[in-house]
């Protein structure tokens, strides 16, 4: 049986930051994630980032056989992971315009997202963290790369 994906638009318009960040959220059915949490995830980290104006990032839970084969295509790599994000200014360095000049453009479209669920559920165990806890840890993470903000290897 196919997965069906739920797509769910999250906004959080004018809020006292003056930020309007639009979440597209999509979820394989079988998984539960507490999509608010999600989009606050977000807004906290691009309020930390400074990044004002109008952005959009979709997020996909998804299971460990798509993340393969996503794992596969695009980064040549076997096997599953627990977060991949794709930046829709890929291999171009992220440049975010000033604040005073957010109102020239319509929506900074910052990219993917993508986790998987079942490697989210193996790691909050053996870390011993609640699953909710560990999706925003990889939606900041996740985020933070398509900010143009990479960790060391």
């Amino acid at each position: 049986m196919q997965d069906v994906l739920q797509r769910e638009v999250m906004a959080n318009i004018n809020s006292s930051d003056k930020s309007e960040v639009n979440v597209l959220l999509f979820v394989e059915s079988r998984y539960k994630v507490n999509r608010k949490r999600i989009t606050a995830s977000i807004r906290q980290v691009l309020k930390e980032q400074q990044v004002v104006g109008a952005v959009e990032v979709s997020v996909a839970i998804i299971g460990d056989r798509k993340m393969s084969q996503l794992n596969k295509k695009y980064l040549q790599k076997e096997g599953t992971t627990n977060v991949l994000s794709f930046s829709l200014s890929e291999g171009d360095p992220t440049v975010l315009p000033p604040a005073a000049s957010t109102s020239d453009i319509d929506v900074l479209r910052l990219g993917d997202i993508v986790i998987s669920y079942p490697q989210i559920i193996g790691e909050a165990a053996e870390e011993d963290m609640m699953v909710d806890d560990k999706i925003d840890e990889l939606v900041k993470h996740g985020l933070m790369h398509l900010l143009g903000i990479h960790h060391e290897e």
